[in-house]
């Protein structure tokens, strides 16, 4: 099978490729498990750089639309149960809708190096400097809930903002970045030592997971969020409404 790009046009090169592994991918012999062109092979047809290749994979891998294996190749992911939700919230948002008080136990600033998670998120490179906020909130009375984002270095963040108000109102009011798109992984685990003594519960206790990847209108990565949540303090709820 040939694959083509239009290299004169004014879209993205790794923009075309993206959309044609969206339209590859939906062949039935990738549906059935077998694997992707590699980014090499597919790099040479499309006469571009295997870099542009695979930012386009890169992304799709984060969307759950791929799954790859280093030394074996790419396929198309396993489908689980999931939900498209209009007009998502921030986690202070949430809380107020549902009439909830949310208070920060402990908030820490640092800047650390972009691991092969975070620099394939924000399509950097791995161990360049990138801002980290982590937060442990909750009720008057105990915190459920530990949050750990990562926030991609084109924002300008410098860790003197106040980041007891709400984040996505800093990052649009004094940088000017508007988040748009929020894609989510929502997964149970049990909380071990580190976490469970973040949130002061036993390590063998089962605690919510959730990984958020916030983009902006331009589609471009903001934020990488992790957020452990105590079972027995939190019940996460989806509304979605269908379209007719």
């Amino acid at each position: 099978m040939r694959f083509h790009i239009d290299h004169k046009s004014p879209i993205p090169l790794h923009a075309q490729v993206e959309e044609l592994v969206r339209e590859m991918i939906k062949a039935p012999e990738y549906l059935k498990g077998e694997f992707l062109p590699n980014e090499m092979s597919l790099a040479k047809q499309l006469g571009i750089s295997r870099n542009t290749v695979r930012q386009a994979f890169n992304k799709l891998v984060y969307e759950g639309l791929l799954t790859r294996k280093k030394g074996v190749g790419t396929r198309v992911a396993d489908q689980s149960v999931s939900t498209r939700a209009h007009n998502w919230l921030s986690f202070s948002q949430e809380m107020k809708a549902s009439g909830i008080k949310i208070i920060n136990f402990d908030l820490k600033v640092s800047f650390v190096e972009a691991d092969d998670k975070t620099a394939m998120f924000f399509e950097i490179p791995v161990g360049k400097k990138i801002f980290k906020l982590e937060r442990l909130r909750g009720r008057d009375d105990h915190p459920f809930v530990y949050f750990v984002s990562y926030f991609h270095p084109r924002i300008g963040i410098t860790g003197n903002e106040d980041f007891t108000k709400p984040l996505y109102e800093i990052l649009e009011k004094e940088h000017s970045v508007i988040v748009k798109l929020s894609k989510e992984e929502i997964s149970a685990e049990l909380a071990g030592k580190e976490i469970g003594d973040i949130l002061n519960i036993d390590a063998s206790r089962p605690i919510l997971k959730r990984k958020r990847f916030v983009f902006d209108p331009g589609g471009r990565p903001v934020e990488y969020n992790l957020g452990y949540y105590r079972s027995d303090s939190f019940t996460y709820t989806i509304e979605s409404e269908r379209e007719i």
